[in-house]
């Protein structure tokens, strides 16, 4: 298959293993943090929502400034010190618990530095594919990403609860400070040329001035973007809270609730493949409506479904979400300049993310207000629209890619120099 012979390409092969190794080491420190917080002395949910904010609100919060450095740094070098910076907070994570009962204080402090490399990591992972793989295969190379990154955390997710039960927290924060540190070896032997942009903002500021140039003149884009932090606030709302309600009352709890959650993460792995197979001309054309498969099993509990029927639009959910993935990140990589696709990256994902946990907050008073089916309808509902909405916008029905003409060693590559057509000069 000529999909899998790039994972024979040496630099490729290196950042698939690395991504895949830290996403299989991440499953199991969340999982281990939560329980082993939890356990301290005199802590309750207060102490736990303490330290996951710690982590996220730098995460978010400098988003941006990773943005900058991913576009002026060796990207390659800057993901291999944040999984450094990563495996000593969960180092230090992990010797504490092992040691005793540390100070809350302490393991905030550790959730920060996790924070802030993970905001340094993110846009340079999404910069970093291009200087891998040529662009002809930019999409084959993020589908493979994905189906690294899915196996990986469903691996991870099904031993963690059993490493936690059965050695204990501590030593899985040990299992992922370890992978962590295995992913920042591997990264750190890529040979990637760095490319010195010249006429390159002055200032940070001016940096991020030019970033959100980019990202704001092209309508496809910034559409995108508000349509998935819609989609995205509604799903942190029904998979947070109002779908465990569902299944507590009304689905037999726990066990049912894991399936709907395995139906989604088979889909994530179908999603790649189909993903792999499809190459349209207009890339947003096909990708946005996959987005109405996320409201499948949304709707489906809120008209109260049977359980067979919601883990089947789960599995549609895990199918579009993935394939939406893949060829969002590819038309991406193609269509923003490489000097600025870190910053590009940043803006987007924290334009996808700052107002997620506003579902979360509005999900308790919705069930509350109207009840937990009918909230599940609204947030199906508003997912739909948005969809719907973006769908709309000419530029996203549009957009479309060059086609690829033969280069001479055999491989094919994008005309106009990988850029995609749009059907005129300016970005829009």
């Amino acid at each position: 298959m000529r999909d899998l012979s790039l994972l024979r390409d040496k630099r490729f092969a290196v950042l698939f293993t690395a991504r895949t190794i830290a996403v299989l080491g991440s499953a199991f420190g969340p999982v281990a943090l939560t329980f082993a917080v939890l356990d301290l002395p005199g802590a309750n949910a207060g102490t736990l929502t303490l330290v996951l904010t710690a982590q996220t609100v730098p995460e978010i919060a400098l988003l941006l400034f990773g943005g900058v450095i991913a576009d002026r740094v060796p990207r390659h070098l800057l993901m291999t010190g944040s999984e450094l910076a990563s495996a000593l907070a969960f180092t230090a994570l992990a010797v504490m618990f092992l040691t005793g009962n540390p100070p809350v204080a302490a393991v905030v402090a550790c959730s920060v530095v996790i924070g802030v490399s993970l905001a340094l990591y993110y846009p340079a992972l999404t910069g970093v594919v291009p200087d891998v793989v040529v662009p002809e295969r930019l999409q084959t190379a993020n589908a493979l990403l994905r189906f690294g990154m899915n196996a990986g955390r469903l691996l991870g997710l099904s031993l963690a609860g059993g490493m936690v039960a059965l050695v204990g927290p501590g030593w899985a924060l040990a299992t992922n400070a370890a992978a962590y540190a295995v992913s920042a070896v591997l990264l750190a032997t890529l040979r990637l040329e760095h490319r010195k942009h010249e006429g390159s903002a002055p200032s940070i500021v001016a940096d991020l001035r030019a970033g959100w140039k980019e990202f704001s003149s092209r309508t496809w884009l910034w559409v995108t973007v508000l349509q998935f932090a819609l989609v995205t606030s509604a799903m942190q709302a029904a998979f947070g809270v109002l779908g465990p309600v569902v299944a507590k009352e009304h689905m037999g709890g726990a066990p049912a609730w894991s399936m709907v959650l395995l139906g989604q993460s088979a889909g994530t792995l179908v999603g790649v493949v189909v993903s792999l197979r499809l190459r349209p001309r207009r890339p947003l054309l096909v990708a946005t409506p996959m987005v109405f498969a996320m409201a499948v099993p949304v709707l489906l509990l809120g008209f109260g479904a049977p359980l067979f029927a919601v883990v089947a639009g789960s599995f549609a959910l895990g199918i579009g979400f993935n394939t939406f993935g893949v060829l969002f990140e590819t038309t991406m990589q193609r269509e923003i300049p490489r000097q600025s696709l870190s910053r590009v990256a940043a803006y987007d994902a924290l334009g996808t993310f700052m107002i997620g946990p506003l579902g979360l907050m509005a999900a308790a008073p919705l069930a509350a207000g109207v009840g937990a089916r009918p909230a599940l309808l609204l947030c199906g509902a508003l997912m739909t629209a948005a969809t719907a909405c973006a769908l709309l916008v000419p530029h996203i029905r549009r957009l479309s890619i060059a086609p690829a003409v033969p280069a001479e060693d055999g491989e094919s590559v994008p005309d106009a120099k990988g850029k995609a057509v749009d059907g005129a000069a300016a970005p829009q």
